[in-house]
């Protein structure tokens, strides 16, 4: 009985799989035919584009030459056009096609950032590399600042910007500053040049370039420089300070001249009150004895002036001459304009007409009404103005 139904299991079995196959074989190859055929093509698309990338890249994006690490010297002029700069670049033999080299730098946003320099490249850079340092630049700055003082000559200007390399000679700017005829565009240095006596000014520009830091490109010359500072005074006295100066009957150029005065005079603390000594001294005729007048004629700063210096002839002699000097003594700040604008109400009201200093260190300074108070000052400080100037070397 039971080798009967085995040989029926197997004469079952045997049906089954003669009528139906192996069907757990066949679905299992149903599903992974298609994954199969989708793998294989894609492997074949893959391949494909492999081909053509490196055919693309080896054509246009692979370096020049990988095996010449040779640098060589390569310039983007000031101004040159993208499409300039990739065309020496292959010419150059820097890059393998100077259309990619345009679009790459258009399409990553870099055709406006390249500057301008000397650079050092070589073939075996990629185009991405060689794209990334011109936009870097060369290391040297397209800009510089410079600082001008308050208080500073323009003689003294000079000097800096030669000690810092901004200029290879001050002879240059010197010149301008001393004729101002180039920049008559500028309406108060024209005023300036129509004044009496004008030839005798020893800088017409001396005055007007207003204290400041100023950015400037590192190939600026000295003319480039001085229109910067010259645009800035338009700045520092608007055209509401010209209506007071107006109202006070002084002129532009007699404010910032009486300004000059009052910033090597005072620290900024004391300019309204100088100031005021100065307008009181004005309004009586007297002369404004200003010693600073003195230090801009000699070029020495001296606490204690000898006979020899306040005689010395010069229209720039406020010891000698009534009045304002010929022209400004230094170039003054915003601040000091302003107080020449509008001096301490006080001391106007009360009439100080002298001042001296009193610790040549700190600045710090002592007014008087009457000519008895200020000389019994003076002698009480004089003695200090001798030592200091002892300590600095200056007889």
């Amino acid at each position: 009985m039971k080798k009967k139904q085995k040989r029926n299991y197997t004469y079952r079995s045997m049906r089954d799989e003669r009528q139906y196959g192996p069907y757990w074989y066949s679905g299992l190859w149903n599903i992974l035919r298609p994954i199969l055929v989708g793998a294989a093509s894609l492997v074949v698309v893959i391949g494909l584009l492999l081909t053509v990338w490196n055919k693309v890249y080896d054509a246009y994006l692979a370096p020049a030459d990988v095996n010449d690490p040779t640098e060589m010297a390569f310039s983007v002029e000031s101004g040159q056009s993208l499409t300039r700069v990739a065309n020496n670049l292959e010419s150059a033999g820097l890059i393998r096609n100077r259309t990619v080299f345009k679009y790459y730098c258009d399409f990553a946003g870099m055709g406006q950032k390249i500057q301008s320099g000397n650079y050092r490249l070589n073939k075996t850079m990629t185009m991405q590399e060689i794209a990334d340092q011109l936009t870097r630049g060369d290391g040297n700055p397209l800009v510089r600042n410079i600082t001008l003082i308050p208080g500073w000559t323009i003689e003294e200007f000079a000097d800096k910007l030669v000690q810092d390399g901004v200029l290879q000679s001050k002879d240059e700017f010197l010149q301008l500053c001393r004729t101002g005829e180039a920049f008559q565009d500028y309406y108060y240095i024209a005023d300036v040049l129509a004044t009496k006596n004008v030839s005798q000014r020893k800088y017409v520009l001396e005055g007007y370039l207003s204290p400041n830091t100023y950015e400037v490109y590192t190939d600026a010359s000295a003319e480039d420089i001085l229109r910067k500072l010259l645009s800035q005074t338009e700045r520092a006295f608007p055209a509401d300070a010209q209506e007071q100066a107006a109202e006070m009957g002084y002129t532009m150029d007699q404010i910032i001249t009486l300004a000059s005065l009052i910033e090597k005079e005072a620290k900024n603390a004391d300019f309204a009150k100088v100031s005021a000594v100065f307008h009181n001294r004005l309004k009586q005729g007297m002369k404004l004895q200003s010693d600073v007048t003195i230090h801009y004629i000699t070029g020495v700063r001296k606490m204690s002036l000898a006979d020899s210096d306040l005689a010395v002839s010069s229209p720039y002699n406020t010891y000698q001459n009534a009045g304002l000097p010929l022209g400004p003594v230094c170039n003054p700040s915003a601040e000091a304009i302003s107080a020449a604008l509008y001096p301490d109400e006080t001391y106007l009201a009360e009439n100080y007409l002298y001042f001296c200093a009193k610790d040549p260190e700190s600045g710090e300074l002592y007014f008087s009404r009457t000519l008895q108070e200020h000389e019994q000052a003076v002698s009480i400080y004089a003695p200090l103005w001798k030592e200091y100037d002892q300590s600095r070397g200056i007889q």
